[in-house]
This record gives C-alpha cells, sequence and structure tokens, in this order.
C-alpha cells in the first residue's frame, strides 16, 4: 500500500524575533523580581526616561568640560544608552508578567519613549555641535526628523484602522545602533587617541578619525530611518486601499 506524506513546512522567525525570545528568557527572572517589589510598568519606563536624560547630560557635560579629542564621554553616555535602552523591553514584560497591561500603560509607554528619544539626540546634537563636527550634527537632527517619523506614521496609521510594523530601523535597532557605536568609540578611543586621523595620498581631508566610529553609524542611521518612513508610508497606502479608504 502506498502511503503519502505531507512535507511538515517550517516557517522561520525574522532574526529580530529570535533575539528579542532570547533576551526575554534571560531578563524574565529579574522581571519577575521587579514584579514581586511592586515594581508597575508605568515606574519602569519612567526609570528609563531618567537614564536617557543622564545619557543626554552625559553629552552636555562632554561638551562643556571635555575637549575635540576626549571620546570618553561618547563612550559613557553609549554604555548608558544601551543600559536605558534594557528599560525598554523591561516595561512590556512586567506588564506581560504582571499582569498589569492597561490601555494608558501603552500610551505612557509610547509618549515617554518619544521623550527619551528626542533627550537623547538633544544631547547628541549638543555634544557634536559643540564640537564642531557641525556635518555630523546635520545628520544626528536628520536621523531624529527619521526616528520621530517612523514612530509618527504607526501611530497615524493605526488611528486609520491600519497596522505597519516593517522596516530597518525600528526603536530597538536605533537603541542599539546609537549605544553600540558610541561604546566602540569609546573603547577605540582609549586604544587609538581620541585625535587619530587618517589621510590618504591625493584627498586633500582626512577619510577617518576616532570620532568616525560613532558618526558613520549615526549617518547611516539618519538614512535608514527615513527610509524606513516612506516604506510605512507606502504600506499603509496599500492597506488603506484594500480596505476602500
Amino acid at each position: 500500500m502506498n502511503t503519502t506524506t505531507t512535507p511538515q513546512v517550517i516557517q522561520k522567525q525574522p532574526l529580530r524575533i529570535v533575539l528579542q525570545q532570547l533576551i526575554y528568557k534571560v531578563i524574565n527572572p529579574f522581571v519577575k523580581f521587579l514584579v514581586r517589589i511592586g515594581f508597575t510598568p508605568n515606574a519602569v519606563t519612567t526609570v528609563g526616561l531618567i537614564l536617557n536624560v543622564g545619557v543626554a547630560v552625559i553629552f552636555v557635560a562632554g561638551a562643556e568640560e571635555g575637549n575635540r579629542g576626549d571620546l570618553r564621554y561618547v563612550g559613557w553616555a553609549g554604555a548608558l544608552t544601551l543600559f536605558a535602552g534594557l528599560f525598554d523591553m523591561l516595561d512590556g514584560q512586567v506588564a506581560r508578567l504582571g499582569n498589569m497591561s492597561s490601555t494608558f500603560g501603552a500610551l505612557y509607554d509610547s509618549v515617554l519613549d518619544r521623550y527619551s528619544e528626542l533627550i537623547m539626540f538633544l544631547g547628541i546634537c549638543y555634544y557634536l555641535i559643540g564640537h564642531h563636527y557641525f556635518l555630523s550634527s546635520l545628520f544626528a537632527f536628520i536621523a531624529l526628523i527619521g526616528s520621530m517619523m517612523v514612530s509618527y506614521i504607526r501611530a497615524r496609521a493605526e488611528g486609520l484602522g491600519v497596522e505597519v510594523k516593517g522596516g530597518l530601523m525600528q526603536r530597538p535597532e536605533r537603541v542599539v545602533t546609537i549605544g553600540v557605536s558610541a561604546l566602540a568609540c569609546g573603547i577605540t578611543a582609549y586604544y587609538i587617541g581620541g585625535d587619530y586621523k587618517l589621510f590618504v595620498p591625493g584627498i586633500p581631508f582626512q577619510v577617518f578619525e576616532t570620532i568616525s566610529v560613532f558618526t558613520i553609524p549615526l549617518t547611516i542611521m539618519a538614512v535608514l530611518t527615513n527610509i524606513t518612513a516612506f516604506h510605512r508610508l507606502r504600506e499603509a497606502k496599500k492597506a488603506l486601499e484594500q480596505k476602500g479608504l
């Protein structure tokens, strides 16, 4: 007797989702501890905002107290950015594991996330302008515009009854890009110096300097955030047309 078997289809999850699930497994014991001691999701979100204010303060201090080649402030700001970014994940997990989800909590989280990002970029732009990296400060501002539009388009589309979440530069990717590049910049400066410059014969300007470890990813982010925003706008248009709106 011939038998046929239906091949099992295994759907691969996006790498971003897989990494997120791995991180949740690591942080869940800490999340359960926060729930036990009475931490609410809104409290965790508030701590994240305070930490991002600290990031901005470090950048401002670097502009006011440090010299152009002193990139320690950039490194410390990057480390604190990553630590603050952890609280972006913690608040949602505290809400889920502690059964404390609420509509206002979701709104509160979104609003404070925007404040956190604006304040962080304020510190970055202040630092870059303070040390006369004017072109890099322009790209930082463009990255800020793209970041805000990525979030705004999603929120506005949801208000119209459609959901758009795709793109390369969602908030976790933005936090990691800024945090890792700033931290790497501080570490690089420790080993090669903050004033290192690379010149290529025939080119009348340096093609690389230590701060580039931070500013090049920031420039790439300026491009990708706006591409992500336009991608979401296009997806929203398609979804609205399918609904006849």
